[in-house]
């Protein structure tokens, strides 16, 4: 794996027994010797540590940032207040999704998390369309994702001015003489923070993580398991640019204000097709929980079929659900078989398993909202 990228944080897995995996271009821990299922119940119950250095972390500043940042992405921007982290799409001019990511307003700036897969291109794409303008600074930080119910007892120890936050607050803190920027949220249904650190002070803040009782390692197997409970998608899988935020079934990532009737209509790439789509409800597909009734997982890739055997769509994320106890899967149906409650049927090895269409997430989440 020579030639894969590592994150600060690479010795430490090692040292820690992790199985190390080629993802988005790094190596990266799918599990530690806990293993996946038991790493999933553990986030679940107390609080996980995951990695997730590998993904991009931006700084956008200039004249009137938000307003730039909108010609990028439906999100409503300029009506985010300092301090307050939102969920973003960069949107293609066919409406399809180039990517999704987390957007900050830090004041006389914003802060961007994007996916590590499409780091390159959403850079490119930043400077392309503000590099004129606007100062793109691609950061060279760790990033930590502190998850589960009992993180907040971890962060009170460590950190006690971060548990303030409510979900999808950020802000700027000292933790053991480091500065740290971090947000309450994650990635796996659970409360918790994402900790952005100097690279070079990654590992020493990763320890102290995990020499807290509470904290265990965890690895990206984990991650995939409690992200599919939660409902949430994956880049690449649940959605990509040939799919449509109506489609993906992300039509409230689409701000109020850039809607048709509200103050900032459009202006982003795709907006005809995404608005059009979102009024006229004439899409032909859509994203869907499913269950299984078995116990075989039902994996991407798989056909989806209706009761009288016509094909309807495809599995794009799916397997075991540790904490529900049953298959589990997302996948992208014929718009009429939509509704919870449709019955369908997964072809897995030949054979067609009968799976049932059911709300997301799968879990209750424990997002803290104050």
């Amino acid at each position: 794996m020579a030639h894969l990228k590592q994150t600060p944080l690479h010795a430490l897995h090692v040292s820690l027994g992790a199985r190390m995996v080629p993802f988005a271009g790094y190596e990266m821990p799918v599990q530690y010797p806990l293993g996946v299922k038991k790493e999933h119940e553990h986030t679940r119950a107390a609080c996980g540590l995951f990695d997730v250095s590998h993904m991009g972390q931006i700084l956008v500043s200039g004249e009137k940032v938000a307003q730039a940042l909108e010609t990028l992405v439906p999100s409503d921007l300029e009506g985010l207040g300092t301090g307050m982290q939102r969920y973003g799409l960069f949107t293609s001019l066919e409406g399809g999704i180039l990517d999704d990511l987390m957007l900050v307003n830090a004041g006389d700036h914003f802060y961007l998390v994007v996916n590590a897969a499409c780091k390159d291109q959403d850079i490119a794409h930043l400077r392309a369309s503000l590099g004129n303008t606007h100062d793109i600074e691609v950061l060279d930080r760790g990033l930590l994702a502190l998850q589960g119910p009992q993180a907040v007892n971890v962060m009170q120890r460590l950190c006690p001015a971060a548990c303030e936050l409510v979900f999808m607050q950020h802000g700027r803190f000292q933790l053991d003489d480091h500065e740290v920027w971090i947000s309450r949220s994650g990635y796996t249904g659970e409360d918790g923070f994402e900790i952005s650190v100097a690279a070079e002070n990654a590992e020493a803040l990763a320890k102290r993580l995990l020499a807290e009782p509470e904290v265990e390692a965890i690895g990206l197997g984990a991650r995939d398991s409690l992200r599919l409970e939660a409902g949430l998608c994956l880049y690449g899988h649940d959605m990509d640019a040939e799919t449509t935020p109506v489609e993906a079934g992300l039509i409230w990532a689409i701000g109020k204000p850039r809607r048709h009737g509200g103050e900032r209509p459009g202006g982003f790439p795709g907006a005809d097709m995404i608005l059009h789509q979102i009024d006229a409800k004439d899409h032909t597909r859509k994203r869907v929980g499913l269950v299984a009734e078995g116990k075989a997982p039902v994996r991407e890739g798989a056909k989806l079929y209706d009761t009288q055997g016509e094909p309807i769509g495809c599995v794009t994320s799916g397997g075991f659900g540790p904490s529900i106890g049953k298959p589990i899967a997302m996948g992208y149906v014929d718009i009429e078989l939509a509704e919870p409650g449709t019955q369908v049927l997964a072809e897995v090895r030949g054979k067609q398993l009968p799976m049932t269409v059911t709300p997301t997430p799968f879990v209750k989440p424990g997002y803290y909202r104050g």
